[in-house]
């Protein structure tokens, strides 16, 4: 099964960040997803909806580096993502700052048979962001 939930994710990576495709939320996530990110906690497609929207929004040119799998065992993966991309939108109230940004995420991601169900994720995201800030 490890194998096939390692197709997955790289399914959703490639359908929802490189191809913009939110079509492809519910053949992935469960109806019931819940992510746990930055102390908080977010639920369902609309929330990956929206998320995926400010994401674009803000790096247009988004894509995936890579997706490296660091462990499976059960109905769970850790895994670890690489992304890129421009920086030409607003974000999380930082300004674009017009540069190319490479940052990394940590994943732990818990499947219910072929659907993601629950992840917790960590993000150097905003960290990149601020230090791509022009100075002042």
């Amino acid at each position: 099964m490890a194998r096939q939930h390692e197709r997955t994710l790289r399914f959703a990576n490639t359908q929802l960040l490189d191809h913009a495709d939110n079509a492809a939320i519910p053949d992935v996530f469960a109806e019931d997803y819940v992510v746990h990110a930055e102390g908080k906690t977010y639920r369902g497609h609309a929330f990956i909806r929206r998320w995926l929207k400010q994401l674009r929004a803000a790096i247009p040119d988004l894509r995936v580096v890579d997706v490296t799998i660091l462990a499976a065992r059960g109905d769970t993966i850790a895994w670890r993502r690489s992304l890129a991309g421009t920086h030409k939108a607003p974000l999380k109230r930082i300004p674009p700052s017009h540069r190319k940004v490479t940052w990394n995420e940590m994943l732990v991601t818990r499947f219910d048979g072929p659907m993601i169900v629950e992840e917790w994720c960590v993000s150097e995201l905003a960290g990149q962001l601020f230090i791509k800030q022009p100075r002042r």
